[in-house]
């Protein structure tokens, strides 16, 4: 056998693997959704999603993305800006703190939260005296979900700033333009693709998490719970049809994230081929 008649072998065999696995475990469940929720038709379909519980749940977790994704825009570009183009004392302990979400589970962020701000945490006391509820209320939603999803702008954006070097800002700074100019005329324009990718992934995670926000959210019905814990408590009483309902919003989310991501990721390597020419 020819070193290219096995190379030919390798590659079908591994494709064949690989379209074999995304067929199992991403194909076939989420057509299992679609099929599920539309089982008894179109009409009970619909009336799952207007549901007010169901509009609570959707209007609750889009209003929290709202809040949660420019926060983490904000934070990410400072933090990214500052990691990429400065050099200062801690700076590696910032990337690693950056990088904590991805090794804490979400349920023991939640936990955390409880235990600051829950009625019995170190907080409680003050917050119950000055009548101001973060726990099983919409701020303990947007601050779990604000720590679950703050590393996706700064890790967009932290290898593509060093990737750009300081130069340009530098030269900016030296024909007098301002901070605030040399950012706004220089590095955003630079790195507008990558921070449009981090966002998505931001937002998609936003609006998809559970673990945090089911610790601190309470569960209360038409109150705090958003798409995925309303699909929960929907599957756990037996009501299939509205449970898969409203977990197709969610699908068709993760798909219209899919084609975004393709084409940022197809912009993102033209724009790395132009600059390269």
């Amino acid at each position: 056998m020819t070193i290219r008649s096995t190379h030919t072998t390798a590659s079908i065999g591994l494709t064949v693997v690989a379209l074999a696995f995304l067929g199992i475990f991403v194909a076939l469940p989420l057509v299992t959704v679609f099929v599920e929720a539309l089982s008894k038709g179109i009409a009970p379909y619909f009336s799952a999603l207007v549901d007010p519980d169901a509009v609570s749940a959707i209007k609750l977790t889009l209003t929290v993305a709202a809040i949660a994704v420019p926060l983490n825009i904000v934070f990410g570009i400072a933090a990214a800006w500052a990691i990429a183009k400065f050099d200062f004392p801690g700076k590696s302990i910032l990337i690693t703190f950056i990088d904590l979400p991805f090794s804490v589970s979400p349920v023991v962020a939640g936990l955390v939260y409880m235990l600051l701000f829950g009625m019995q945490g170190w907080f409680g006391p003050w917050l119950r005296e000055h009548d101001f509820q973060i726990i099983f209320a919409v701020p303990g939603i947007v601050l779990a979900t604000v720590f679950v999803t703050f590393p996706f702008v700064a890790r967009e954006l932290i290898p593509l700033m060093q990737e750009q070097g300081r130069d340009d800002e530098e030269a900016a700074l030296s024909l007098g333009a301002s901070g605030f100019q040399t950012f706004l005329r220089v590095t955003l324009p630079n790195i507008r693709w990558g921070l449009l990718y981090g966002v998505l992934l931001c937002n998609a995670r936003a609006m998809g998490e559970f673990g945090a926000v089911s610790v601190v959210s309470g569960h209360l019905r038409g109150l705090t719970n958003t798409m995925p814990l309303h699909v929960e408590i929907l599957y756990n009483e037996y009501n299939f049809v509205a449970a898969f309902a409203v977990a197709s919003l969610l699908a068709l989310l993760a798909l219209v994230t899919l084609v975004l991501k393709s084409i940022l990721e197809w912009r993102l390597g033209y724009a790395h081929r132009s600059a390269g020419h």
